[in-house]
């Protein structure tokens, strides 16, 4: 029973670094603050939950477990909450998300509306454009 244990608790551990490192990559390769947002979401939620849950395994049924699962509840009560109030905050201080299908009601995105921002974004990461 203690290798099914240690094997699962380590699956969970390896799968949650994993998620890190994709949301950590992703971090840095997505153009604006909203996917960006989506990114640190996979971190808080997939990440440190699969992260936790394989240390709760290897913890047993100790106080320090029940303290894990206090953290991890945390993570995911206040990931969201953090997330939305940062869209909210970067909507209000006017920050454009950059769409390819603009599907806001009463805006009309056209082809060159498109092109000018992924040129604007490549041109500020340093690429050409397409």
């Amino acid at each position: 029973m203690d290798l099914v244990i240690e094997i699962a608790s380590w699956g969970l551990i390896l799968t949650g670094s994993f998620f890190i490192m994709v949301g950590a990559v992703g971090m840095n390769r997505m153009p604006d603050v909203f996917t960006r947002m989506h990114a640190a979401s996979v971190i808080d939620t997939t990440g440190a939950g699969f992260l936790i849950f394989g240390l709760i395994l290897q913890a047993g049924f100790t106080l320090v477990a029940a303290k894990l699962v206090f953290i991890l509840l945390l993570f995911f009560f206040t990931g969201p909450v953090v997330s939305h109030a940062l869209a909210q905050a970067a909507l209000t201080a006017g920050v454009e998300p950059i769409l390819a299908d603009d599907r806001r009601p009463g805006h009309q995105a056209t082809p060159d509306d498109t092109a000018g921002r992924a040129e604007g974004v490549a041109a500020e990461q340093g690429e050409q454009p397409a």
